[in-house]
């Protein structure tokens, strides 16, 4: 599926590190503003500890995980969306991923230029999102322009897009992200249409020091919590610079090391997982002696739907799905239990997939 979550923040908060340590990519870093002009692009896999579970019951060739885009875009300044620091290229950019994971400094550090002379993490959260909701204005008063006359000549379409328009135009003329804007199902559709910035799901991800990975008193990270949670947003905490240094060890070393500090998984596990929720995504997975593998679908895709991710042929082709729960799977260690036990279903047409289903699709293809 051709979904990604966009990272931004101000320059200097660790953004490039982080991209580094999710796609092992090399993005360029440096102590200075603007670095990174043109956004870096990233595949990563989305860590899924079922899928070894499977190979040990089916033994297969091959295992493939799902994955999903991360995209690095440059760090926003005051005034981006006046054009300063070339901030009208980089919220272009923001504006064609799907969500946001905004990246705010949680560490002092004397050697780290911070761009505003100091580490303030709801005034570095307020600047970025001033911007985008500036951005946002501006693109949307222009759009209402353009609108407002078939409107006012009695468009019943037009009609009711400007209305959606007016109800988002004044919440950011409040200051408001038009994400919190209050609206039905068929306003949202139309919402859509915008392009709109704001609107786009966020998850924050607060980059620590090295010694603070246990220290659960630093203010700033308190702070950008209990702002994230005013919003309704998750907040992920990690340390960009020791998530780098892990991203760079073997599979087993990984485990070992994060074992040897007292934790089960990393942060940019924890970062993926939650920006992969964030788009509304969930796991299906297919087991055999050939692969195991995961897929990825929206959440409430029906079998059909879910069957096209697989091939685009399978929507029509759609027969049925055999499906077990890996939760059953992990427990029995076999197939064959698992349907002795009845817990094999045979689901049609309009059967909702779940995540953690493990799936054959029986299709006339």
């Amino acid at each position: 599926m051709a979904l990604n979550c966009g990272i931004v923040g101000l320059p200097n908060v660790g953004k490039s590190t982080i991209f580094n340590a999710l796609t092992k990519a090399g993005a360029q870093m440096a102590n200075y503003p603007f670095c990174t002009i043109e956004p870096n692009t990233g595949i990563v896999e989305v860590p899924d500890s079922r899928l070894d579970r499977l190979a040990a019951i089916y033994k297969p060739k091959k295992i493939i995980p799902t994955t999903m885009e991360f995209v690095d875009i440059a760090g926003l300044v005051k005034g981006a969306s006046d054009g300063e620091g070339l901030g009208n290229q980089f919220l272009s950019h923001i504006r064609e991923v799907d969500a946001i994971c905004h990246v705010v400094r949680a560490f002092d550090d004397e050697n780290i230029t911070h761009v505003h002379g100091k580490v303030d993490p709801i005034e570095d959260i307020t600047v970025i999102n001033y911007e985008l909701i500036l951005s946002d204005l501006d693109s949307l008063e222009k759009q209402h322009q353009r609108i407002a006359k078939n409107a006012k000549a009695g468009n019943k379409e037009a009609q009711e897009t400007v209305s959606v328009m007016e109800k988002i135009i004044d919440a950011l003329k409040k200051g408001e992200r038009a994400a919190s804007v209050s609206l039905s199902e068929e306003e949202k559709k139309i919402a859509k249409k915008f392009n709109l910035i704001t609107i786009k799901p966020v998850l924050y991800v607060a980059n620590i020091k090295e010694n603070d990975v246990k220290n659960s008193n630093n203010p700033h990270l308190t702070t950008i919590k209990d702002y994230a949670k005013k919003e309704g947003a998750e907040t992920v905490v990690l340390c960009g610079k020791f998530e780098e240094e892990i991203s760079g060890l073997e599979r087993e070393d990984q485990k070992a090391f994060l074992e040897e500090i007292g934790e089960t998984e990393s942060g940019l596990t924890r970062m993926i997982q939650a920006a992969y929720r964030l788009l509304g995504l969930v796991t299906f997975l297919t087991a055999g002696p050939e692969e195991v593998r995961a897929w990825t679908t929206k959440l409430g895709s029906t079998g059909p739907e879910a069957a096209s991710v697989i091939h685009s042929d399978f929507e029509k082709a759609y027969i049925r799905a055999e499906v077990m729960r890996f939760e059953d799977l992990d427990r029995t260690g076999d197939p064959q239990k698992v349907k002795e036990e009845g817990k094999l279903r045979i689901e049609g047409k309009e059967y909702t997939v779940s995540d953690g289903d493990v799936i054959y699709f029986r299709t006339n293809a």
